[in-house]
């Protein structure tokens, strides 16, 4: 599916804009955001927001575990992406969504991919390309699971968790899985600090990790404990069956997933490329967003001319 002429004009106007206003010293005009939100199977409310030109091609971000849709902020700052239908949301447990108090709630991947179905009907998607950050690659997969790979254009999987093992998770990893889900608060906030840190090679800034530990916070514990009691811990199958385009993008210095958890998925999906970060751990669209943003951009607008 080619973009349109009016969304490419669209896209490269804004681009132009930029420049100019770059060069004069003027601050850009933050794109219209369009905030939503949606009921999912289960009756569960879920917020995110969306920009862009709604004909254009799309991508939908799914944020990882005890995050938010703010995760995503570099990208609908991107000038590189400035020409797609940009859409978030925040997981089930997480930001501005709903958080039910069951583990339960989060047990069953199918829970997960009726989130994401229903986030593509509110928004008004067409064939996005889904971009899953660690926990949002099991969502992805689970999705895929669920509704096929018929309404995807294309797969970004960043630093994503597609088998639960230990193999493929770090020792750290699972420490986590059991620290930030304890009953003690004061351990449960230290790990939380301590889980959040994990997730990069370049630190944050003081004024980002203050608003990250913010988000972190806002997780329900209970997201966590349903997680790993999960009955379907393997959805390799599930990229491997994938007729589509996928993207692997991974860090180098991840502490949380190791490489072979994406190197794994490349040999299962042929034609699928690998994109290893080597200035990032395990969050290369925020420790090196301009990479990944121009390999985002490629990639979406090569899946959706195939």
């Amino acid at each position: 599916m080619l973009p349109s002429r009016r969304s490419f004009l669209a896209g490269a106007a804004g681009l132009a804009a930029l420049a100019v206003q770059a060069r004069l010293g003027v601050a850009a005009t933050p794109p219209a955001r369009e905030i939503f939100a949606v009921r999912s199977s289960d009756g569960t409310l879920l917020t995110g927001d969306a920009q862009g030109d709604p004909q254009a091609p799309e991508i939908l971000f799914i944020h990882g575990l005890r995050q938010s849709r703010l995760s995503w902020d570099k990208q609908f700052a991107d000038p590189a992406l400035a020409g797609f239908r940009l859409v978030r949301f925040d997981l089930r447990g997480h930001g501005d969504s709903d958080k039910p108090p069951s583990p339960d709630a989060y047990a069953d991947p199918d829970r997960w991919a009726d989130d994401v179905a229903a986030v593509i009907a509110a928004a008004k998607l067409r064939r996005p390309v889904l971009v899953g950050w660690s926990l949002g690659g099991y969502v992805t997969g689970a999705y895929l699971r669920k509704y096929g790979g018929a309404g995807v254009t294309g797969i970004n999987l960043v630093d994503a968790v597609t088998k639960l093992s230990p193999d493929l998770l770090t020792p750290l990893a699972g420490t986590f899985a059991r620290t930030t889900t304890s009953t003690d608060l004061a351990e449960r906030t230290a790990e939380t600090a301590r889980f959040l840190e994990a997730c990069f090679h370049k630190p944050p800034t003081d004024v980002e990790l203050q608003r990250m530990l913010v988000v972190n916070g806002m997780t329900a514990r209970a997201v966590g404990e349903g997680f790993v009691k999960t009955t379907t811990s393997d959805l390799e199958p599930v990229f491997q069956a994938y007729a589509g385009p996928i993207l692997l993008t991974h860090g180098a210095h991840d502490r949380l997933v190791r490489l072979a958890m994406s190197e794994r998925i490349q040999v299962l999906h042929p034609g699928s490329r690998l994109s290893v970060y080597a200035d990032s751990g395990h969050s290369p669209f925020y420790e090196e967003p301009a990479r990944f943003g121009r390999e985002l951009a490629a990639f979406v607008t090569g899946s959706t001319r195939s």
